[in-house]
């Protein structure tokens, strides 16, 4: 993971494609996205990191691994996709607005998962380009879990272009929804998410490594955000479910969030918010299959 950070880091240094040795390796020489699917053929769960993914997600023990589990097994994968020198943007820049899970089964700590990855063409956003990666995880033949992860490339959107995947569909914001919990969020969860994610982008990582991207502070994973609220939420959710969030605005590190939620029929509204403004962070729905 360490040498797919260093690439995604070459591509942020000006003409770097253009030094010797160094170009070939660097993303963001294609016009499209490659037509490549990236496959881990026999993985195998390590029950010690996946303890440690749960007490830093704040995850119940349980027989299974959760549900946003598997995105950590397939993030390898996703990083390569997107650090391959074909691939038409940087990695480290991308903004990551909407994921959404479908677990068809609970998935055993001791089942062999074979994950595969591939990537979405590039599509319209008002902000800029989006795409998605498409990610499976199976026992064998059986479809176990899928996951679609949205991301964009800002600038030169165009405001009629088309905004899939950006927004859970019909889901209530956050900013209306009752507060069942607030929670303190650390400095230096980011750095611990990493740990046990494997998901090193500096924005997570440090005041300084953030600012260098026009964050005041570092911000929480999105997909940590997601995890806490599975979390709370998993007393109640079923064998299958669909989960889909949209990630509205960053989660200022350290600080206080509230969580949010409310059922209805065949599922649960939920989201995080911030305590202080009202304003959104997350707006989530869960899909009872």
């Amino acid at each position: 993971m360490a040498a797919l950070f260093a690439r995604a880091g070459l591509a942020m240094i000006p003409y770097a494609s253009r030094l010797p040795f160094v170009g070939p390796m660097v993303a963001g020489g294609g016009r499209d996205i490659p037509d490549l699917t990236l496959r881990l053929p026999g993985v195998d769960v390590d029950g010690k990191r996946v303890a440690s993914y749960d007490q830093v997600c704040g995850v119940a023990r349980r027989d299974g691994i959760p549900a946003t589990y598997p995105h950590v097994l397939a993030f390898p994968l996703q990083l390569s996709l997107m650090t391959d020198p074909s691939f038409p943007f940087p990695a480290i820049g991308l903004v990551h607005i909407a994921n959404r899970i479908t677990q068809h089964r609970p998935i055993r700590a001791t089942e062999r998962l074979r994950i595969d990855v591939w990537a979405t063409p590039l599509e319209d956003h008002p902000r800029g380009k989006q795409f998605s990666l498409r990610s499976e995880a199976r026992v064998g033949d059986e479809l176990v879990w899928e996951e679609v992860s949205t991301n964009l490339r800002r600038g030169g959107g165009k405001h009629s272009g088309s905004t899939s995947g950006s927004d859970p569909q019909s889901s209530p914001s956050a900013e209306s929804l009752p507060a069942t919990a607030t929670w303190p969020v650390a400095g230096n969860l980011g750095r611990r998410y990493a740990s046990v994610a494997g998901d090193y982008n500096p924005i997570h990582l440090h005041p300084l490594s953030a600012r260098l991207f026009g964050f005041p502070s570092a911000i929480a994973h999105g997909m940590w955000t997601k995890a806490r609220c599975l979390a709370a939420l998993e007393p109640r959710l079923p064998d299958a479910f669909t989960v889909e969030v949209a990630f509205k605005r960053p989660i200022l590190l350290p600080g206080t969030i509230e969580f949010c939620e409310a059922a209805t029929e065949g599922g649960i509204d939920f989201g995080v918010r911030d305590p202080a403004t009202g304003k959104s962070h997350l707006d989530g729905r869960v899909t009872f299959a």
